[in-house]
């Protein structure tokens, strides 16, 4: 994977548990492929912080990250703030970091970045 451009292209593969993770030295790899976001100390996560003006627009981003989800069938863990949403990724089956994790970060940030958000 070269660039943002085709992680965000990407599409999840269903991973119902026996699939491995991405190796921890591939980790940066990939994080460099979405700015701004974090690898969790234990490597099993990674997250980022949105901020907005009003929770008109936090909202409005929540239910974009929820059509992402529901396209992908990946789903991340998501706090909601008045002006704020951390989104957090990991594949639950396995507990730690598969490509379905970054793909539907980089299709996040893809929009983040073109909305300016």
């Amino acid at each position: 994977m070269n660039n943002l451009f085709e992680l965000h292209t990407m599409k999840c593969v269903a991973c119902e548990g026996g699939v491995p993770p991405i190796p921890r030295d591939e980790l940066r790899h990939y994080l460099e492929k979405i700015p701004g976001w974090q690898l969790s100390e234990d490597y099993a996560m990674i997250s980022k912080n949105f901020m907005f003006k009003g929770f008109y627009k936090t909202i409005s981003f929540v239910n974009v990250v929820a059509w992402i989800a529901n396209q992908e069938g990946h789903h991340p863990l998501l706090e909601v703030g008045v002006n704020h949403c951390l989104v957090k990724y990991t594949t639950n089956a396995i507990s730690a970091l598969t490509s379905n994790d970054f793909i539907c970060a980089a299709k996040i940030e893809q929009i983040a970045q073109r909305d300016a958000i």
